[in-house]
């Protein structure tokens, strides 16, 4: 059944490759109504977390929000399945990091650097778009998919533009793996932690959030600098990625003050353009109650 549903993901890829982005976007913009007003996708989430993130916005201000989410959620269905049928030329013109150069720095001192992102714009082009505009070996971190066929054709169209991927199962063994190679590691860190004891709390959006260790973690095992990658929609179907350092040297931060500068970064973006995130995540399900007592 696996391999079947392959069969038809790759017909489907071919019939994307010929169909223009302005019939996607005008399919998205047929999605994006289906998901607001006839299917509800996770309004009550939608509206909880903007509502609670939000105290000061009137109601006039939260439906502009809520409309703008389920339109990047279309946006980037979309995209993400146009992404496979781009070549190198088109992706590169779409998708650009404008500062490259501040990773640059650290490639001629042979210094791998981690990476964090978010489920903000199109990350899934971020992974896409690999090694065409870095020195860095750039090695991301996912979870599988549990048909393996589709899984293993989209690590193949990633390692052509020389992104690896990796479990997030092996991720530990991932920064062995590589410690004599220079990469970036990319880490999208604004999910819900399912280890709670090892979780780091801080306040994200008006609310005690519970933060993945990650990025922190390896970041002090390793010694490596850490960036966030601000990415940003310019206009449908184009994006702009600012490199910002958080830290050049994860040792000299307190314990958790380094995962406190992402939030905080992150915080900082959506207060100032909301409709962006993945608002339909329960990001906030996890409570301090919650951490099991040895």
């Amino acid at each position: 059944m696996h391999y079947f549903i392959y069969l038809i993901f790759l017909f489907s890829i071919y019939l994307i490759y010929i169909i223009p982005f302005w019939i996607f976007y005008a399919f998205s913009n047929f999605l994006s109504f289906l998901f607001q007003h006839i299917f509800s996708y996770r309004k009550k989430v939608i509206v909880k977390n903007l509502k609670k993130s939000f105290p000061e916005k009137n109601e006039k201000e939260i439906k502009k929000i809520i409309k703008g989410t389920y339109k990047n959620i279309s946006d980037i269905l979309v995209e993400s399945i146009k992404g496979f049928t781009l070549s190198t030329k088109k992706l590169s013109k779409r998708f650009v990091i404008k500062n490259p150069e501040i990773l640059d720095d650290f490639f001629e001192k042979k210094q791998s650097v981690i990476g964090v992102a978010a489920h903000y714009g199109n990350w899934e082009w971020g992974a896409t778009i690999g090694n065409l505009q870095i020195k860095h070996r750039a090695v991301g971190f996912y979870k599988p998919l549990s048909n393996k066929y589709i899984d293993n054709f989209i690590k193949r169209i990633r390692a052509e533009n020389g992104a690896l991927l990796r479990s997030i199962k092996n991720t530990a063994e991932t920064f062995r793996l590589f410690k004599d190679q220079t990469c970036l590691f990319v880490m999208v860190a604004d999910q819900s932690p399912s280890n709670m004891k090892e979780a780091i709390w801080v306040n994200f959006m008006n609310q005690d959030t519970a933060c993945l260790h990650g990025p922190e973690k390896h970041a002090r095992n390793n010694n490596y600098p850490v960036i966030f990658l601000n990415t940003q929609r310019v206009k449908r179907g184009y994006y702009e990625v600012k490199i910002e350092i958080l830290t050049k040297n994860p040792l000299e931060l307190k314990e958790g003050e380094l995962t406190e500068l992402y939030m905080k970064k992150l915080e900082q973006i959506l207060k100032e353009k909301p409709e962006n995130w993945l608002w339909s995540h329960k990001r906030w399900k996890k409570k301090r109650s919650n951490i099991p007592k040895d």
